[in-house]
């Protein structure tokens, strides 16, 4: 009989602890991994969950059951899992694969996995994922192999931490006063690595110690309750930078030196900006819920801005396709061709250090006029009972009025000074709401009000 496996999710596995997800059901998805994908090395890490450890032991006996030899790379972050999967040779084999037993910033009691082939490309919905939970969830799998896998412990810290370096010239860094706030998380470790390479940094370290029980509140600095304690520290230390991380810190969250919270849209357009003077005439990949700053710094800067479907899968699809140098989304996730076009939330910390030694200037200036030019929203969620039947009545008010409309994710409006996306979020009952104006703050407020007005209606 055939049991519905409720944690698998459009791009990874998310559930609750132990009815959605538990050691047998790990156990299964480790052994319908391995006879879906055929690999013969897979890399596994874990994050600091309670759950974690036994859900990684179970995914890595199905795994060996089936003749799989597991690298063990332990407590990390999903970054760390991406680079030893596309990096980390053994015995001259090359990896086939990665699993990371990591649930980021759901509640204490959730678990879950993120999956990638050879080259960490991803495996989500229509490239692996179904049919992955459908041999896990029927439970047939094929005889166990005659020579069982084994589990080899490998350490990548140095060569994780010599790749994140090579991203910046470290000689032309200034000394700065940076928080960081791994937020009880898995970010804590590659800091005190970094830290002993870059002592013209000094770090304030808060919330810094891994712990399950998550004593300071789930990490997910998105949300604007969980940023008082990043914010109280710069102004108490007086610092240049402060940095939070969710709890696989594959996102990063940046606040400048006066505590304030700098959104992540301005942060894709200052990365990219980075690497154009790099890499001239590149193409940059970003996500369609704002884009007009990107946009803009990316075309005056001769590079090419290509829009892409939001989501982990279909960046990384379209970078690839593109060859595109570096990928962002508003989200705080950001990508990089080096990084086999894999999301890392060290490496943007890294680069903005990077470009506040080469200007002299400080986080704030970074970014002070790109926010004057296009302010927007944030996104804005809220609970809707029928979010497609608010789409449609919300395209029909500004259909005679919108200059485009484009559906890549959502509903995307233009008009000559202002344009929203709205979408429906994949997983739960809401839609997401970004607005932006050109130059005007007062006319993106006004607009933003319109619109939660019509979806309050």
């Amino acid at each position: 009989m055939t049991e519905t496996l409720t944690c698998f999710k459009a791009y990874d596995i998310r559930g609750r602890i132990p009815d959605e997800l538990n050691t047998d059901i790990a156990y299964r998805i480790g052994r319908a991994y391995a006879e879906k994908i055929r690999p013969q090395a897979v890399v596994v890490g874990r994050d600091i969950r309670l759950s974690s450890d036994e859900i990684a032991t179970a995914v890595s006996c199905g795994l060996t059951d089936a003749g799989v030899t597991v690298y063990d790379i332990g407590l990390c972050g999903t970054e760390e899992v991406y680079f030893a999967t596309f990096a980390y040779q053994a015995y001259g084999q090359a990896m086939d694969g990665g699993i990371m037993v990591t649930a980021s910033h759901n509640p204490k009691d959730y678990n879950g996995m993120k999956l990638v082939r050879e080259s960490s490309k991803p495996i989500s919905g229509d490239t692996g994922l179904q049919d992955i939970q459908q041999l896990a969830e029927s439970n047939a799998f094929s005889a166990p192999a005659s020579q069982p896998g084994r589990t080899v412990r490998v350490d990548i810290a140095d060569a994780y931490t010599q790749h994140l370096l090579s991203y910046i010239d470290t000689h032309r860094l200034r000394p700065l006063k940076i928080v960081v706030n791994a937020g009880n998380g898995a970010a804590g470790h590659v800091i005190d690595s970094l830290e002993a390479a870059l002592p013209m940094f000094e770090f304030i370290k808060i919330h810094h110690e891994p712990d399950g029980h998550f004593p300071n509140g789930i990490p997910n600095p998105l949300l604007p309750e969980n940023r008082g304690s990043t914010a109280a520290a710069i102004i108490q230390h007086g610092a240049d930078l402060g940095i939070a991380w969710d709890g696989d810190f594959d996102r990063c969250f940046l606040f400048d030196e006066c505590g304030h919270f700098i959104e992540g849209y301005y942060i894709v357009g200052l990365l990219a900006t980075a690497f154009l003077k790099r890499f001239p005439g590149a193409k940059i990949v970003h996500d369609p819920r704002l884009t007009w700053n990107t946009i803009d710094l990316v075309s005056g800067l001769g590079g090419i801005p290509i829009q892409s479907k939001t989501g982990h899968a279909f960046i990384k699809e379209r970078m690839r396709l593109e060859d595109a140098v570096y990928g962002g989304e508003m989200s705080a996730h950001h990508y990089f061709r080096d990084f086999s076009y894999c999301d890392s939330g060290m490496i943007p910390w890294l680069l903005v250090a990077a470009l506040m030694g080469d200007s002299g200037k400080t986080v704030s200036q970074l970014v002070a006029d790109r926010i004057e030019a296009f302010p927007a929203s944030g996104e804005i969620n809220r609970v809707i009972a029928r979010p497609a039947t608010v789409l449609e009545k919300v395209r029909r008010y500004y259909a005679d009025t919108a200059i485009t409309v484009d559906v890549t994710d959502g509903l995307g409006m233009e008009f000559a000074d202002w344009r929203f996306n709205l979408r429906c979020s994949n997983t739960e009952p809401l839609v997401r709401l970004n607005v932006e104006a050109r130059g005007n703050r007062t006319l993106m407020q006004a607009k933003t009000a319109d619109l939660l007005a019509m979806l309050a209606d």
